[in-house]
């Protein structure tokens, strides 16, 4: 890693923008790359406003509670059920979920981890056209291998046989998947698409007393669009509350 604080006042502001670029390709032979040093603010940590270098989870510290208290929720009320995240990044969540189970020696729950790991499909803006002009799959940043985010579950000593892992895009996974029943849903798709596609897939097999998670809630309008629109077409009135900026979740009655 090459870390460097550059100075806007000795540095014309072209120069800023266009000195990462090329020095991302100078160093890309040499497995390399350059990091500028920004300061980072505490409370953009808590509330996941980061895209962090090395952490397991981007999605902060109050999302971390409440994903928290509502599996210890459905626990302690005797919901029945799997817990699933759909779009895991690195696993962090996941991961969580699984230490959660480990701790209160819960041998019955599994633990589903969906994702392409390729990152986030390109719009399919025929089929789904609020998703016009989104780019999240260009980043390779949010690409991360199966193999890494089974390292990641190893690096803890959490990967046994109640994770499970559903590999592809979720219209191919999810339909088929063999999940019989669900306490949490974490939504993590981004798109119109990747949320509607969990929502329909998993939404049915959801107990009552369980969660729905939407982490793009409060900073996607496709995302959020896509709760609308399915809360409407099956008479969801179960009130939608706020984590912080960006999740939201309701609990099925």
């Amino acid at each position: 890693e090459t870390t460097r604080s550059l100075d806007p006042q000795r540095y014309p502001r072209n120069l800023l923008r266009f000195f990462p670029t090329v020095a991302k390709v100078l160093l890309k032979p040499f497995k390399m790359r350059l990091v500028l040093d920004v300061p980072i603010d505490a409370t953009d940590v808590a509330e996941g406003k980061i895209w962090p270098e090395f952490a397991h989870t981007m999605i902060g510290l109050k999302r971390l509670e409440n994903l928290k208290r509502s599996a210890e929720t459905v626990i302690a009320d005797g919901v029945p059920g799997d817990f699933i995240e759909t779009g895991v990044w690195r696993g962090g969540a996941c991961i969580f979920m699984r230490a959660i189970l480990h701790a209160y020696d819960i041998k019955d729950r599994n633990v589903w981890v969906a994702d392409s790991f390729e990152g986030i499909p390109a719009p399919d803006v025929e089929k789904y056209p609020q998703d016009r002009g989104e780019n999240l799959h260009e980043p390779e940043y949010l690409a991360v291998s199966l193999e890494s985010v089974k390292a990641n579950f190893q690096r803890y000593g959490l990967l046994d046989d109640q994770v499970k892992f559903l590999k592809g895009w979720f219209k191919d996974t999810l339909p088929t998947a063999p999940v019989q029943r669900l306490a949490i849903m974490r939504l993590d798709g981004d798109l119109y698409e990747s949320t509607m596609d969990a929502l329909t897939s998993l939404y049915s097999k959801l107990s009552v007393g369980g969660f729905v998670i939407v982490d793009d809630y409060g900073n996607a309008e496709n995302c959020r669009r896509a709760i609308a629109d399915f809360r409407e077409k099956h008479g969801i009135k179960d009130p939608i509350e706020k984590t912080d900026w960006c999740e939201a979740y309701w609990r099925k009655s």
